[in-house]
């Protein structure tokens, strides 16, 4: 004799419906949970990081060489100093030895260090050795002296307070371009003047302006990028 199998009672249609919407608050409840956390979450340090290094990279895409981040607080600060936009620095670093990536930093012209200074430029045409293209025969103890590019009117600036003004040094130099290119205009907005001031070439003229103009397209977003990455 076969069995009767056991029939299992179905849920109502009503009782399907309420357990709906029982559920529904619940899972509510949950996604708004976990929105608040993971929004919570994205403040602590490390996702802050992470985010501002993506929107750094991202940025630095546009670029054909990327803009060495460690250098932007030095032209900032020159900035601040000289009234010389620091993305005019950054543009004549780019030009100048390729944020000092060149293999040499003394040129075939005698042009010395990461912005590329003549020598008669950095200690000053007075130098009694100075003519020509500025090349001179100046002394290293002279060239890096202060108080003799003072005397010479030189454009060379001791930016760390070691006591010399090195063209060699990264923040001496970017500080001495930043001086030089102020006196020249650059301070009061005459830019391409300044620029053709530093090297007497169209050419160059042309190629400084246009990472110029390219790094302000960006400028807001680096400097923030930048200064909120340092106060981590």
């Amino acid at each position: 004799m076969a069995k009767k199998k056991n029939s299992k009672p179905m849920l109502s249609s009503a009782t399907k419906k309420g357990m709906i919407a029982l559920l529904i608050p619940i899972a509510i409840t949950v996604y708004v949970l976990i929105f608040f956390a993971w929004k919570e979450l994205q403040t602590l340090p490390i996702f802050e990081k992470l985010a501002q290094q993506k929107a750094m990279e991202e940025i630095q895409q546009q670029f054909d060489m990327n803009i060495p981040e460690q250098f932007i607080p030095i032209y900032v600060a020159a900035e601040e100093k000289y009234g010389v936009p620091w993305t005019l620095l950054a543009a004549h670093h780019r030009i100048e030895t390729r944020f000092s990536t060149i293999k040499s930093m003394v040129s075939s012209a005698g042009a010395e260090g990461h912005l590329q200074f003549m020598p008669c430029t950095f200690v000053g045409w007075q130098h009694p050795t100075c003519s020509g293209l500025g090349k001179g025969n100046i002394p290293k103890a002279e060239l890096m002296n202060p108080a003799i590019i003072e005397k010479y009117g030189g454009y060379g600036v001791d930016a760390n307070g070691d006591g010399l003004a090195d063209p060699y040094d990264i923040e001496d130099a970017v500080f001495s371009a930043a001086n030089y290119l102020a006196k020249s205009g650059a301070a009061n907005g005459d830019i391409k003047q300044a620029v053709f001031q530093y090297n007497h070439s169209d050419e160059y003229v042309e190629n400084v302006l246009y990472y110029f103009q390219l790094y302000n397209d960006y400028r807001d977003e680096l400097k923030a990028a930048l200064l909120m990455n340092n106060e981590k």
